[in-house]
């Protein structure tokens, strides 16, 4: 009986021995297996309608959920960032260059202190940036700085252990191991990484970038490759790749075994062995069929005409290929386990990214053909929408990079995962203007809702005169008989005093006058409260527009409320002889501008315009005191990348246009005018680092107009009788 009992106690023991065991690996493979990258393919089988509920629980944000318990004791905002330093706003300090810095960093500290966030008082900062160069900590690389620990004590005072730090890194560590050590200690800095591991990573502390060449454009960058004409996407290959194949060491193994897949028909996989000094010495059978074949095929060619673009891992983690990819508007394979995605804080990239196990390679084929065309169509789509929006310059990388920090930080205007994933991006919304996304032009459509049925008409007044038939004095009349008209507001940017109000036009709407302190043409666009209504109807004072074409416009504008719409049309081309960018206001088919003169657009864009754009833009148009009207369609084509709208064939929109005109004196008459418009041009391409601007044949007419049929059918029946057309 005894001999029972301790048999029985013993199959206990053993039982519960047997449970420990499993039950430990089984906690250790959740905890590890999302450490070193097991990631789930819901990327193609997610379901189109998630909701903001949903993307909560996607993988990645459970293993931030998870990371918690065993990161407690590292970084986090609430325990590593002093947030009483940035209460009463978000400025970053850039500490002074006293060394060689390479291109790359000199491009990301110019973004930083060309940006509205910069100060030069760090009393006055939230966030330091260094002046070390510490983008490649490859003891191997040239651009390797040394000592930077004893570097950091000489500014003790600022570094404060890196609290409120924010740390740039591209390549650390060196062969053979090409291990995250920076070589120096970070402290409680906000390390902000490409190749970032999910080991390493610091959940909302850490910010993993994307890896991008010396040659990424500090501003504009290139737009997307993809064509409209790809879809439904039916390219000539299905899965692409073509890099390096490393013989030995890290990153080996997965380049090594692409062969496997590469049939020479529709998936195409190449690798070389020729890379390196050492190559031929560490060449295997399969080396010289390899260089043959890899020599074979254009690398861009290939790119833009495959479906998916594999995204193996190199020697670390992340790899230029992933930007390649986005660009070419190539869905991205991703086959590098245990990788922190770029920005995965705020970007979605199950609705652009494929991922699949390094483990699993064979299986990779099966994956992306098993995915419906139509999601293959909305990815592709939305790489380019990435790419154009966070991606294309070192600007926008950086940019985003303070966005997400900045969010941490002022928690109350936190921009929703739709406004981060869809056109135009968080980076062009600023939340301060409001908190509905009914506010902002580019989201009426989305969500199914029209812009008010009023508009506000600001007109700029520089050299006003006030007698019965003045210019000014007829558009106001105009003006106010619009039914649609809900305000005037006249900005008095002139010496003179203003008139009394029984000198001004009877209105049965409002009539605001505004007499500004600083004169600064500029002025014209300030968000002032006043402005209710979606649209403004901007006009200069000796615009001759009638009612009806007013009204026209805005029944126009309605329909595309987030471009610029309006009468008259300007052009801007490339001239070789000179070499710059000329203006012209030539009548041709085509436009890019649509001058502010005369013209609708969104209250919002008074908005950016004031709180946006760079203090050098501003100063260009206060010094010239020209060309506000030029950099508000740079702003707004920069937003939609479309071109603004033309409506009627109205060729003169001032009467001081006009052949022999006296009666009103106008810059349109000084000859140094377009010289002057054509430098400002130059001078925004110059600060903007490309030309936004968009240019477009299309102009829209009131249905019936000038047709031979009777003017009772015709709604604007008036447009027909005004001169100039």
């Amino acid at each position: 009986m005894q001999a029972k009992k301790r048999y029985l106690l013993v199959l206990i023991s053993c039982a519960f021995l047997v449970l420990c065991y499993f039950g430990s690996f089984r906690l250790r493979q959740d905890g590890d297996d999302d450490n070193i990258g097991l990631l789930e393919h819901r990327s193609y089988t997610e379901s189109e309608d998630d909701s903001p509920d949903d993307l909560v629980l996607s993988p990645r944000q459970r293993r931030y959920e998870r990371s918690i318990t065993y990161k407690s004791s590292q970084c986090r905002m609430e325990t590593c960032f002093d947030f009483d330093m940035c209460r009463k706003d978000f400025k970053v300090y850039v500490y002074p260059v006293e060394e060689r810095i390479s291109s790359t960093y000199r491009s990301i500290l110019n973004v930083i202190q060309e940006s509205r966030y910069s100060t030069q008082d760090p009393s006055q900062a939230c966030l330091f940036v260094l002046a070390l160069d510490t983008l490649d900590r490859d003891t191997l690389s040239p651009d390797y700085v040394k000592d930077i620990q004893a570097k950091l004590m000489h500014h003790q005072k600022l570094w404060n252990h890196g609290r409120n730090h924010l740390v740039f890194n591209l390549y650390s560590g060196t062969w053979p191991d090409y291990n995250e050590d920076l070589g120096f200690d970070l402290g409680d800095a906000i390390l902000a990484k490409a190749s970032l591991s999910l080991a390493n990573f610091r959940p909302r502390f850490d910010i993993s970038l994307p890896l991008f060449p010396k040659s990424h454009p500090e501003k504009g960058g290139e737009g997307g490759l993809l064509s409209t004409r790809n879809f439904p996407p039916n390219k000539k290959y299905l899965l692409v790749f073509k890099g390096k194949r490393y013989l030995y060491g890290i990153g080996s193994e997965t380049r090594n075994s692409l062969y496997h897949l590469h049939n020479g028909k529709d998936i195409i996989l190449l690798t070389t062995c020729k890379h390196g000094k050492k190559w031929k010495e560490m060449k295997d059978a399969r080396c010289e069929q390899d260089n043959k074949e890899y020599d074979r095929y254009d690398y861009r060619v290939l790119l833009q005409n495959a479906t998916f673009c594999l995204v193996p891992r190199g020697r670390r983690l992340g790899s230029f290929r992933f930007l390649e990819a986005l660009q070419a508007g190539c869905v991205p394979v991703l086959l590098s386990n245990g990788w922190e995605l770029p920005f995965s804080e705020v970007i979605d990239w199950n609705k652009a990214a494929v991922w699949a196990d390094e483990r699993l390679l064979l299986q990779v084929p099966d994956i992306v053909r098993s995915i419906p065309s139509e999601k293959v169509a909305s990815y592709c789509q939305q790489t380019q929408v990435l790419w154009e929006t966070y991606f294309s310059s070192v600007e926008k990388i950086v940019m985003t990079t303070l966005e997400i920090v900045k969010e941490r930080i002022h928690t109350h205007i936190v921009r929703t995962s739709k406004v981060w994933n869809s056109h135009p991006g968080a980076l062009v919304m600023l939340p301060q203007f409001s908190d509905n996304l009914r506010d902002y032009p580019f989201h009426l459509h989305t969500l199914g809702t029209r812009p008010h049925t009023k508009f506000t008409t600001v007109i700029y007044a520089a050299i006003p005169t006030l007698t019965h038939s003045s210019p000014l004095l007829r558009l106001i009349r105009n003006v106010s008989k619009s039914t649609n008209v809900a305000r005037i507001i006249v900005i008095w940017n002139s010496e003179t005093p203003p008139p009394l109000w029984n000198k001004w036009p009877p209105s049965p709407v409002p009539i605001n006058l505004i007499h500004p302190q600083q004169k600064t043409i500029g002025i014209r666009f300030f968000p002032h409260p006043l402005i209710q209504t979606d649209a403004v109807l901007s006009l200069d004072e000796d615009a001759v527009l009638t009612t009806e074409e007013m009204d026209f416009a805005f029944k126009v504008w309605q329909s595309f409320p987030e471009r610029i719409v309006g009468y008259p049309a300007r052009s801007h081309f490339w001239d070789d002889t000179k070499g710059c960018w000329g203006y012209t206001s030539k009548w041709t088919n085509e436009y890019s501008i649509v001058l502010t003169g005369a013209a609708f657009y969104h209250r919002y864009y008074n908005y950016l315009y004031t709180y946006y754009l760079n203090s050098l833009l501003h100063k260009t148009v206060d010094q010239s005191q020209n060309c506000e009207d030029i950099l508000m369609n740079f702003l707004v084509s920069h937003v939609t990348k479309l071109p603004p709208i033309k409506v009627t064939q109205r060729k003169q929109y001032k009467e001081s246009m006009l052949p022999g005109s006296k009666s009103y004196p106008s810059p349109w008459n000084d000859p140094d005018h377009f010289v002057q418009r054509q430098t400002c041009i130059n001078t925004f391409a110059s600060i903007f680092g490309y030309v936004p601007l968009v240019r477009s044949s299309m102009r829209l007419d009131p249905v019936l107009f000038k047709d031979p049929v009777s003017t009772l059918r015709k709604k604007y029946r008036k447009l027909e009788l005004v001169g100039g057309r």
